[in-house]
């Protein structure tokens, strides 16, 4: 559906400059844009694009104003206007409502009329499917698990018995919600006992979570996931722990349990969080980092070692091990410099 470049601006809270009755279709690439549709620069990496650039509009920063003469969205956030325009004009397909004939769905289940079931999903025993939500292809709503209206599990994924999806959530394909924890006594013998998970899984409004993340159960309280969190591919968070609203985790990240981790949040791919742990809100951790003690926000944090030529690294391991006794020898010689200077002896 198109659009003209004035109610674009609308929605984007970005000032018109140019010909708002011009129609928009799609977005597009800098260098691929065509008459019909419009592009955006947030960096000044892809400034040199925009010049030549032959979209029919630009979302740019004010400060961009003149490198573009042609229709633009000017804005102090292009890439948050952009998400906007694009949400806009690449809204999702409305689902038709309706349970697909293959679907499972319990007796006892309640299901809104306007919902969507799709092929092989199964709904079980007291669960409640909230309006406008959609259980993808083959995924699975547990025993008196609560999806929220608008909700959308994608193909395969599954949340598990006794959990709750806010409004507005998106659960990509095979995904996993209230998985059992990792939870284990270890016996005097050295066997493991399970230990029961009994807490569920509480899932604020607006979080996506990402194909193949996986969210446990808490042991007795519950694992709670905040408003507008954004959660990657690829990530464990462990049982108990808390996130708070708008907090956004890359890839790969691990949260062990009874972390509680702030508000608005930013953590890089492949970072490590340990358990029983806090980080405060506004706090920001780069990638491939570890965080082994408690950090107050806001703050930057950082732990990774970047890889170098396999020979430098060999040379440096041989001397990491001598590091203990390096620091020895350096507390020899500072005490011996402290009795020179002293005026003792050595």
């Amino acid at each position: 559906m198109a659009y003209t470049l004035r109610e674009l601006a609308e929605v984007a809270g970005a000032v018109l400059r140019g010909e708002g009755h011009i129609e928009i279709d799609s977005v597009a690439p800098l260098n691929r844009a065509g008459a019909r549709q419009i592009a955006y620069c947030a960096t000044p990496r892809y400034r040199e694009l925009v010049g030549a650039s032959g979209a029919g509009a630009l979302i740019l920063h004010h400060s961009d104003a003149d490198v573009f003469s042609g229709n633009a969205l000017l804005c102090d956030d292009p890439r948050a206007a952009f998400a906007r325009v694009a949400g806009l004009l690449h809204a999702p397909r409305p689902i038709a409502a309706g349970c697909h004939p293959s679907a499972i769905v319990h007796d006892s289940a309640t299901v809104s009329p306007d919902a969507n079931i799709g092929p092989q999903a199964i709904v079980e025993a007291g669960a409640v499917i909230g309006p406008g939500a959609v259980i993808g292809p083959g995924a699975v709503v547990g025993e008196r698990t609560v999806i929220g209206a608008a909700s959308r599990l994608e193909a395969r994924a599954i949340v598990m018995h006794d959990c709750v999806i806010g409004e507005r959530c998106v659960i990509a394909a095979g995904a996993v919600i209230g998985g059992e924890g990792f939870g284990y006594a270890r016996e005097r013998d050295g066997r493991w006992l399970k230990v029961p998970q009994l807490g569920r899984v509480v899932i604020g409004n607006d979080v996506d979570v990402g194909a193949n993340t996986t969210i446990d159960r808490g042991a007795l309280g519950d694992t709670v996931i905040g408003d507008g969190v954004k959660l990657d591919n690829l990530i464990q968070i462990a049982h108990n722990v808390k996130v708070g609203e708008n907090t956004a985790m890359a890839a790969c990240v691990g949260v062990a349990g009874s972390a509680v981790i702030g508000k608005r949040c930013l953590v890089g791919g492949g970072t490590g969080i340990m358990g029983h742990i806090t980080v405060g809100d506004d706090v920001e951790v780069t990638a491939m980092s570890f965080l082994k003690g408690s950090v107050e926000g806001p703050g930057r944090y950082s732990s990774s070692l970047p890889a170098v030529d396999a020979d430098v690294w060999a040379r440096n391991l041989g001397r990491f091990r001598h590091l203990d006794e390096l620091a020895r020898r350096l507390r020899r010689i500072e005490q011996t410099i402290k009795q020179i200077l002293s005026g003792g002896k050595h």
